[in-house]
């Protein structure tokens, strides 16, 4: 089995939460399908625990961290800057800061395995491409993105959880009631958001791969403290903590 995380947002209430309940499960192989940091209050904390993971792929917060962001709005712009100043200051060795730079700098924008793909956005574009449920109504998108797919894909970015078919359905975790059976035909599976879902369900969200079969877990963590360590950080806008509550 695998748990396929993404998008944690350094938000470490979500990322301990889910990593005790893949923990639970006795799952050892986790992938990350990045942005482990950005919007959320704990990004050195995330980082450090989410080096464990067999595989963590870029994100573009992630990138932006390290790099001038590009295409990112005001408040996740001011974030990302204030992220950038805590990984540069952070009290402990300086080793412990080379440390985590490296990693972020290491990270690869995609990872094949087993005709199994992992980017963060799109197999079109690993990093910035958003693959959203409406676009199964965009037929030329999609047709060109399954066609760069050997056979399952498995992506974040949108922190919205589903299953893209090439018959072009979109079909959301309760649609399948929290389980899909691959059956050799391509497919994209979105694993939704640890830290910052946005399909109207507050709790964190990942994905068990269990030989042929996915299945969506959603865990619940204290959103209340992480909302307030965004609120006593005044470079974090409020809205960053008050939409963890709504799962927007």
């Amino acid at each position: 089995m695998k748990a396929i995380i993404s998008d944690i947002h350094s938000n470490l209430e979500a990322l301990q939460a889910v990593m005790a309940d893949i923990k639970a499960q006795g799952i050892t192989d986790i992938y990350c399908l990045g942005d482990v940091v950005g919007y959320g209050p704990n990004p050195r904390e995330c980082i450090d625990l989410v080096m464990t993971a067999k595989v963590v792929i870029l994100g573009n917060h992630d990138q932006g961290a390290m790099f001038d962001p590009d295409g990112f709005n005001g408040p996740a712009e001011k974030a990302i800057f204030w992220t950038r100043a805590q990984l540069e200051s952070a009290p402990d060795s300086r080793a412990a800061r080379e440390k985590r730079w490296e990693f972020l700098a290491d990270r690869p924008r995609s990872h094949r395995e087993n005709g199994y793909l992992f980017v963060h956005g799109s197999a079109r574009n690993p990093l910035n491409e958003y693959v959203f449920p409406e676009d199964v109504y965009n037929q030329r998108k999609m047709e060109r993105i399954f066609s760069l797919v050997e056979k399952y894909c498995f992506q974040g970015h949108t922190h919205v959880p589903g299953v893209f078919t090439e018959n072009l359905q979109f079909l959301s975790p309760e649609e399948v009631d929290s389980a899909y059976k691959l059956d050799g035909r391509k497919t994209l599976c979105n694993v939704g958001s640890v830290g910052q879902p946005r399909d109207g369900n507050w709790r964190a969200c990942y994905v068990v791969l269990d030989d042929d079969t996915i299945r969506f877990r959603r865990v619940e963590y204290d959103v209340e403290t992480t909302i307030k360590k965004i609120y006593d950080t005044p470079d974090l806008e409020n809205f960053l903590g008050d939409r963890l509550r709504e799962g927007r």
